[in-house]
């Protein structure tokens, strides 16, 4: 698959750039059979990504102010210039853990710094000659950034993870398998795994960038560089570009705005969101630097890799039938058009009328008019258009219903996507976010049981 900026999709994921490796092993993290997603047994349930040399870092993390612990140490060092680890684990997200979890969240990246350096320092005669100088085998536990996703509020199994860092330092490779286990390792409640990665040229020289993510429960990230004082979205991006520090972080944060923080699935923002890229120059390429046209280029395609993971979650969404694409014109400025936006893709009601199929405009201009947009109802536009079509179906226009049926709108709506389009024809700010359905399915997942122990928390 290739686009107009000439980059194409390729197998891999996030071991598809040159000089990352990854694995990831079951170490029992969270118990069988206890919360939510433990139906699938002994999967792999913590996994380690490396970069051969220092890479250049960049993370978004949540603006829940009950942030986990793993965020609280891995945002300020992706503020860093660099960083070598990425340790995870699914099953038990160390969040509202206190001063343990902080403590255990620090164990883990000394933990994944010493196993690491160790094995580097095994395998120096196998490893190409600049990796093989000390500076490069040389690890702490500062270049190591840690993320957790899983049942909130329980202590992590510390003894375990020990365990479990050692065997995956062990078994790191540079493999499509090596990807693909990691992919399944930090899924929760996901059904399937999610990665992408793509190839383009800058210059005389081929640059790869390649991702994974989680993410189908408790879904709205509002993600910044810095975060802020059960289900997660979690991202990981690799690349091989040389690129310097601060313009990594500058389109990893331009990428997030257009793709992670425009989705939703329930309207929840977690405790743990978090997405790192680490970028470790083995490409070759000359050194990309902000304001040039290699830098656009790279924006591109970290944009797609980005805004693809993203439909990914959606898609995957806990109980979800229906992926839409919503998007809202003529708002006063920025700001109230994204408000417009979540009003709509959020409201219970909106969601469980596409449920069934329905195009219930009427329950869409409610949510418009509580949301804190400026909307005046005589000149608002509604419609519907199959997904990726220009035809609109217009509801509602100049503020009266259309002269459509509901029978025509009704076979828009009850496809697998389709696109909602809402012009409040009252300035010239846009917004687009990528929302989902609300189905029985969702509550029956979420709801618990207080008569099976098994169902509650996580």
């Amino acid at each position: 698959m290739s686009d107009e900026n000439n980059f194409k999709t390729i197998s891999g994921s996030i071991c598809a750039p040159r000089g990352f490796k990854a694995a990831a092993v079951f170490c029992d993290i969270k118990k069988l059979g206890t919360g939510k997603g433990s139906e699938k047994g002994q999967k792999r349930d913590l996994a380690l990504i490396i970069s051969d040399v220092p890479a250049a870092v960049a993370g978004m993390f949540t603006t829940n102010q009950v942030c986990a612990a793993p965020v609280k140490i891995s945002a300020p060092r992706a503020a860093k210039d660099f960083a070598r680890v990425i340790v995870v684990n699914s099953g038990n997200a160390n969040a509202c853990t206190g001063k343990r979890g902080m403590r255990d969240a620090q164990a883990m990246a000394r933990m994944a710094a010493n196993f690491v350096a160790a094995l580097y320092e095994r395998r120096k005669n196998s490893i190409r000659p600049t990796v093989t100088d000390r500076r490069y085998r040389r690890i702490s536990a500062a270049n190591v950034l840690v993320c957790s996703t899983g049942r909130i509020g329980v202590p992590m199994p510390m003894k375990n993870v020990e365990r479990g860092i050692r065997e995956c330092a062990l078994l790191i490779s540079r493999s499509t398998t090596s990807a693909r286990q990691v992919a399944d390792a930090i899924m929760t409640s996901d059904t399937r795994r999610k990665e992408i990665a793509v190839e383009f040229e800058v210059g005389r020289s081929t640059i790869r960038i390649g991702g994974i993510c989680k993410g189908a429960g408790m879904i709205q990230p509002g993600m910044t560089r810095s975060g802020a004082r059960h289900a997660t979205m979690l991202a990981f991006i690799t690349s091989d570009a040389a690129i310097e520090s601060n313009a990594l972080k500058c389109v990893l944060e331009a990428a997030v705005a257009q793709s992670f923080n425009r989705i939703t699935v329930d309207g929840d923002m977690s405790t743990n969101d978090s997405v790192i890229m680490l970028a470790n120059g083995l490409a070759g390429n000359p050194r990309i630097e902000n304001r040039e046209s290699k830098f656009e280029v790279f924006q591109c395609a970290l944009n797609f890799v980005a805004l693809e993971l993203a439909k990914m979650i959606v898609r995957d969404g806990e109980g979800t039938t229906r992926f839409i694409t919503l998007h809202v014109h003529g708002a006063r400025n920025a700001r109230e058009a994204e408000a417009a936006a979540r009003a709509i893709a959020n409201s219970a009601l909106v969601k469980t009328s596409w449920c069934g199929g329905d195009p219930n405009w009427g329950r869409i201009l409610c949510a418009l008019g509580y949301s804190t947009a400026k909307v005046e109802e005589s000149i608002v536009d509604v419609g519907y258009s199959r997904a990726g079509e220009g035809e609109i179906a217009f509801a509602f226009r100049q503020g009266q219903p259309a002269n459509i049926s509901l029978q025509k709108l009704a076979k828009i709506a009850s496809t697998r996507e389709f696109d909602l389009h809402v012009d409040l024809h009252l300035g010239r700010s846009e917004f687009v976010l990528y929302g989902s359905d609300l189905t029985e399915n969702y509550v029956a997942f979420n709801k618990g049981d207080v008569s099976d122990p098994t169902t509650l928390g996580g």
